[in-house]
């Protein structure tokens, strides 16, 4: 897409939008609430048309009906009838597809056989939730936007549909994901898309989004603690409380780990959870939007 814009009256909820979607990728769409990112994953989809720029999905036009049997959506609410059984709604997508994958193996795949003759209306969230992913696969598509697809899912179900979006891209499907898990993007995205008010802040792969800068001491310990004098003992050493009883320092070298022993045991301050790591997704993505992933 170049320059997308979407206005609701006078307010832009996309705003001069440009990205492109790698072929054969996982594209991990972020941004905080508000942001513009279902706005521009409607538009993508045909089910809403832009007010400014150029958007092309597979080289076509989003409303060009020739894309409905090469995209799969993942709506995070709807698209079933409510007194249909689960096998059903497999059933009758698989039915108007050339190539389906076959309904009863994608049954097992997201753990729902248990479930297969039961209704949409009485199935958990979790169950709508991963019943909505298989109607998205089930025709085999070359692309698939996935809106939140493990929201309410439990550990085992979460799992269990990330590998499902990994052997999507082995098989050569593009995939768009939209997430506010942080480590979902960050374990699953070839490439990351960021915006925030509707404009692009930031992309590239989750390395090239978390490097620049190396891995930093974290310790937890009482809160509003004054590191003054223990950074003046180190040359080159810079950071502090990053949140509420949270601390973060680096570089990280041999002697830091002493240093900041040290000065807690002289000051009769317990640090808790000491560990070195790297920059994470979240950090940036915190740092960029000024926002937390809820």
């Amino acid at each position: 897409m170049s320059g997308l814009v979407k206005a609701y009256g006078a307010k832009r909820a996309v705003d001069g939008l440009s990205f492109a979607v790698p072929a054969g990728q996982v594209t991990a769409l972020l941004g905080p609430n508000g942001a513009g990112k279902t706005t521009t994953v409607e538009i993508c989809e045909g089910f809403r048309r832009p007010d400014g720029g150029q958007v092309r999905v597979l080289g076509r036009d989003p409303a060009d009906a020739a894309l409905r049997p090469r995209v799969g959506v993942m709506l995070q609410s709807g698209g079933c009838y409510p007194g249909a059984r689960t096998i059903e709604m497999l059933d009758l997508l698989a039915a108007h597809a050339a190539h389906p994958l076959d309904p009863r193996e994608l049954l097992e795949r997201l753990g729902l056989t248990a479930v297969a003759r039961t209704t949409y209306r009485r199935l958990s969230g979790g169950e709508k939730q991963r019943l909505s992913l298989g109607m998205a696969v089930i025709g085999r598509p070359e692309l698939v936007f996935l809106d939140e697809p493990t929201a309410g899912l439990d550990v085992q179900g979460r799992r269990d549909t990330w590998q499902l979006i990994r052997d999507l891209r082995s098989s050569g499907v593009s995939v768009v994901l939209t997430t506010h898990a942080m480590d979902e993007a960050e374990r699953l995205a070839d490439h990351v898309v960021i915006i925030n008010h509707g404009r692009l802040v930031a992309e590239g792969t989750p390395a090239e989004l978390t490097a620049g800068e190396g891995p930093q001491l974290t310790f937890r310990a009482p809160a509003g603690l004054d590191l003054t004098d223990l950074l003046a003992r180190l040359p080159g050493v810079t950071g502090g409380e990053t949140a509420p009883g949270a601390y973060a320092l680096g570089p990280v070298d041999p002697s830091l780990l002493a240093a900041v022993t040290g000065w807690c045991a002289d000051h009769g301050v317990l640090a808790d959870d000491l560990r070195v790591q790297s920059r994470s997704l979240e950090d940036v993505f915190v740092d960029l939007t000024g926002s937390g992933t809820s």
